[in-house]
């Protein structure tokens, strides 16, 4: 491997960044259509067939992870959807859906009152046609216009901009989730229809305010600059969502008037995608992270959300892939975790290896500090070769000093970061056929969603669970 130097980009703010002129070609992601969709813009792995082979051989109990249940969303009409990711509030978990068998799944809600015995009690957001549901954050809000549970779902079309599905549109939808068995649709933050949707995003609040930040893929190109990749919305009356402000890279570029593409000719010599893939903030809505794969996870200050500034941004040696997927927060906000999703381990000028995780000390934001880079057994394992997602990390979270990162066929990857410098494995879960697309950390259990299984939860060894009889899980 040669020496990693850093790759440089002093010029995001002075409006300098170089972006060629061609079209979108396939890098990480591929949009999915009945399949493989010819647009070939890079996304988020809609097509099944492209996350390579479940693991066979799984374990359920491995050290300080045990399977307490699992269960499968319920089939609707006769259509069995698969699962996308998963988050859980006030003891109901939500589960976004992904786009086999014509998408629509929405998103299905599960009370958990027994861990053990989790049962489906809802679906919201399945009402736009031709659309898929993936990521849901729900938080309780309280402004002067709604007090309350507020769930915000992200919308992308299946089919972006078709003529032949005039009702199909991306965005975010806002729901009223107070009663998880009663939810109420509130509001519908709509994109243009040339934009594929929303593909991940966030909730907030500051003071009496709520904030929606979303991240639209390629925006920015589809809509000729009208629209932007990251934007921040007011949801505080979720009825009525504004927009206050939007950014993207692209636009600080001196560049041709004609330009429409989206690659970034960066200092190191490669050719690098950049768009918007995913964003966070901290605990107190003051910062935001944002993942811009190949130009890093970018951070800003929002604490004026109509002025938002720049601060800094993670990078990468000029051998590495970028890929800033997504990314978490430990150590109170001062400590950041960056998954890269690398599908494809190979490439010209770059290691062979899929994606893995970084480390980062962001006490100064305006220069973050890699710390680490975490690898498992499967970053460098090219015993199959097909092009699969199965081998890389996918989503981290964290609690305390522990990150739980989905993989995957390698299921849930636990891993101590008491010491971020050097991060150790603690424990796995890999489930028979995994195909763990999210994790989510909630009391005394964690919960996975496997695209292909549903709903899995685990609980730590020795841990208790809220069931009526309190019993405790055995090794």
């Amino acid at each position: 491997m040669k020496k990693r130097n850093k790759v440089l980009l002093t010029s995001v703010l002075a409006g300098t960044l170089m972006l060629t002129s061609v079209a979108p070609a396939g890098f990480a992601h591929d949009a999915f259509e009945g399949g493989i969709n010819k647009e070939t813009v890079p996304f988020d792995h809609e097509a099944l067939e492209m996350l390579g082979d479940p693991e066979e051989n799984g374990d359920k109990n491995l050290k300080f992870l045990h399977e307490a249940a699992a269960e499968q969303i319920k089939e609707i009409d006769g259509i069995q959807n698969n699962t996308a990711d998963v988050y859980a509030h006030k003891g109901f978990a939500y589960l976004g859906t992904h786009t086999a068998n014509g998408a629509n799944g929405g998103v299905r809600i599960f009370d958990l009152k027994d861990p053990e015995n989790p049962k489906e009690i809802g679906q919201i957001a399945h009402d736009v046609p031709h659309t898929w549901q993936e990521k849901v954050i729900v938080k309780t809000v309280n402004t002067p216009e709604f007090k309350g549970d507020l769930a915000v779902v992200s919308l992308q079309q299946t089919s972006r901009n078709n003529l032949n599905r005039p009702d199909s549109i991306g965005g975010a939808l806002l729901y009223d989730v107070s009663d998880p068995y009663n939810p109420e649709r509130l509001g519908f933050y709509e994109l243009d229809r040339r934009i594929t949707g929303t593909h991940e995003l966030y909730l907030t609040t500051q003071g009496n305010k709520a904030l929606m930040l979303v991240s639209n893929p390629y925006a920015d190109f589809y809509t000729s600059g009208e629209e932007r990749d990251f934007q921040i919305i007011d949801v505080s009356d979720p009825a009525n969502p504004e927009k206050l402000w939007e950014f993207d890279p692209r636009t600080l570029a001196e560049v041709d008037e004609s330009f429409n593409g989206y690659h970034w000719d960066a200092p190191d010599g490669h050719t690098r995608p950049v768009f918007n893939h995913s964003v966070i903030t901290d605990n107190n809505g003051h910062y935001a992270y944002v993942s811009m794969w190949d130009l890093g996870t970018v951070i800003f200050d929002i604490r004026d959300p109509e002025n938002a500034e720049y601060l800094g941004r993670t990078e990468f040696a000029d051998d590495q892939k970028g890929a800033a997927h997504s990314a978490a927060l430990a150590r109170g906000g001062n400590i950041l975790i960056e998954t890269r999703e690398i599908a494809n381990p190979h490439g010209e000028g770059y290691e062979s290896a899929y994606g893995y995780t970084r480390i980062f000390d962001i006490k100064d934001k305006t220069n973050p500090v890699l710390l680490s880079e975490f690898t498992t057994d499967l970053t460098y394992d090219f015993s199959d070769p097909v092009r699969t997602f199965a081998k890389t990390v996918h989503d981290p979270k964290v609690r305390g000093n522990t990150l739980y990162l989905s993989y995957y066929s390698g299921g849930v990857i636990s891993v101590d970061i008491t010491d971020p410098s050097n991060p150790q494995e603690i424990g796995r879960y890999t489930p028979d056929q995994a195909n763990i697309w999210g994790v989510f950390v909630d009391r005394n259990y964690v919960l996975a969603s496997d695209m292909g299984q549903g709903l899995k939860v685990l609980l730590k060894n020795n841990s208790q669970s809220n069931n009526s009889n309190n019993q405790r899980i055995k090794n």
